[in-house]
């Protein structure tokens, strides 16, 4: 899956194009490197996203195409 939709529907980021924006920003990391938004991510990977001073981590647990949005948590963890 695209890295923009993944940020999207683990409601990590709201939406696709302030996704997409932050990953041409390169403000967006996978395992270290920074990537695109049209990265393939990958159970396992590690994410790094910058919001301004403040870096959130997680692990992708679960790549799905539709999740509700109670069951979007169970798709990453926070490290």
């Amino acid at each position: 899956m695209r890295l923009d939709k993944y940020l999207k529907v683990s409601r990590l980021i709201k939406r696709r194009t302030v996704a997409n924006e932050a990953c041409d920003a390169g403000r967006v990391m996978i395992n270290d490197r920074p990537a695109k938004a049209s990265a393939d991510v990958k159970a396992g990977d590690k994410i790094t996203i910058s919001f301004g001073n403040k870096d959130v981590s997680v692990e992708v647990l679960s790549v799905q195409e539709t999740v509700r949005k109670e069951e979007a948590k169970e798709m990453f963890r926070y490290l």
